[in-house]
């Protein structure tokens, strides 16, 4: 069982679709499909522009969105409170850009004031904002935070790759410029394929920027989808599984998506504190996509994850930087229910027990339980 932030588990009904005959990416079918596809993005995203499909990971999408956008030694504002807040950072870095930093301590949540000063102190062109840091559980206020960095003459991009389907992201209404996703995460596909929803204000951007593209050209990529079909080969079956899972996705709906992944946040947090662990990532709702906590003195967080997987099946998702021996984290986005965090929670229980942890049996899932329940009825 995977409750890793990404990948995630898949629904067994887009396992079928993965298992189906590949198309021919030239056929009238795929062509049908892909239109099929590009809508439902659209909906999923909550716009009415352009959201462009790559056969990649989410970090090439996110290179995408900088070669397109910028120029050699133009300015970035990159925003960083975990690991891939520092990818980005790096990213920009390599491709030659002049990146200004304004960066937490991990674990920190980035404050909108803040954001709109470093933005307007450093005269950057665009700003760069992970919604959700996936090393930490952090979730930033998307919203207030972009409407920041756009009021300081910015155009704002945004990692929303462990996100998009998981908590609340209004591309249009936010006025979001670039929105990078993958399909690994939320929309419970597996990897292979990521997403570029791109504004209006970022097409006008991309005219003018010089930095070299070939593959990632959205130029290349919107003449393509315009008649339903992709710049290069696209990982066919990936395409056709994602078609599955933006159906059952919207066919939840998004809004019932996202309480689903708030009441999973409160029941694996107060199962993680009913087991006398320390949490890692935020003790609020915005911490909807995973819960990171830190194992006590003497336990050994990569120790509990191996066991985790090799004696019960279960693989959680290990820390990064110089905490990789105390946290893990429980990811709880896409194709995952109550009793998975349950299930998590008991193995838990059992492995602090042989280290000498004095728990209350049952503790954890009780706790879990009863939280999500009370989410469920509000």
């Amino acid at each position: 069982m995977l409750l890793t932030p990404g990948p995630t588990a898949v629904p067994p009904e887009v396992l079928e679709a993965l298992s189906r005959p590949v198309l021919h990416h030239r056929s009238p079918d795929f062509k049908l499909l892909f239109g099929r596809v590009q809508e439902r993005l659209r909906a999923v995203f909550e716009t009415a522009g352009d959201v462009l499909v790559h056969t990649s990971s989410g970090t090439g999408a996110f290179e995408s969105a900088l070669v397109n956008l910028l120029s050699p030694g133009e300015r970035v504002l990159a925003v960083s409170s975990g690991a891939f807040g520092e990818r980005w950072q790096a990213m920009a870095r390599a491709l030659g850009c002049d990146v200004r930093e304004l960066r937490y301590p991990w674990g920190a949540v980035p404050d909108a004031t803040e954001i709109e000063h470093a933005a307007a102190d450093s005269g950057a062109t665009v700003a760069v904002l992970v919604h959700s840091e996936t090393s930490t559980g952090v979730v930033l206020d998307l919203e207030a935070c972009a409407a920041a960095a756009r009021s300081a003459g910015a155009l704002v991009v945004v990692d929303a790759i462990s996100s998009l389907g998981a908590v609340p992201l209004r591309t249009d209404a936010w006025k979001l410029d670039v929105v990078v996703t993958g399909s690994q995460k939320a929309l419970m596909t597996p990897p292979g394929l990521a997403f570029v929803a791109v504004g209006e204000r970022a097409w006008a951007k991309s005219r003018e920027a010089t930095l070299p593209r070939f593959y990632w050209d959205w130029e290349r990529a919107r003449a393509a989808q315009a008649k339903d079909n992709t710049a290069f080969t696209p990982a066919v079956s990936t395409v056709v599984a994602l078609d599955v899972a933006l159906e059952l996705l919207l066919g939840e709906g998004l809004e019932r998506a996202f309480a689903r992944h708030v009441a999973l946040g409160r029941s694996a947090r107060a199962g993680v504190k009913a087991l006398g662990l320390e949490l890692y990532s935020p003790d609020d709702d915005s911490a909807a996509v995973l819960t990171a906590a830190l194992t006590p003195d003497g336990v050994d967080a990569v120790d509990l994850r191996l066991s985790l997987r090799d004696r019960f099946a279960l693989t959680v998702a290990g820390g990064h930087g110089d905490i990789v021996d105390r946290l893990f984290r429980i990811g709880h986005i896409g194709y995952v229910d109550v009793f998975d965090v349950a299930r998590a929670l008991a193995a838990i229980e059992v492995l602090l027990g042989e280290a000498g942890r004095e728990v209350e049996p049952g503790a954890g899932v009780a706790a879990a339980l009863a939280a999500h329940e009370n989410a469920a009825a509000v």
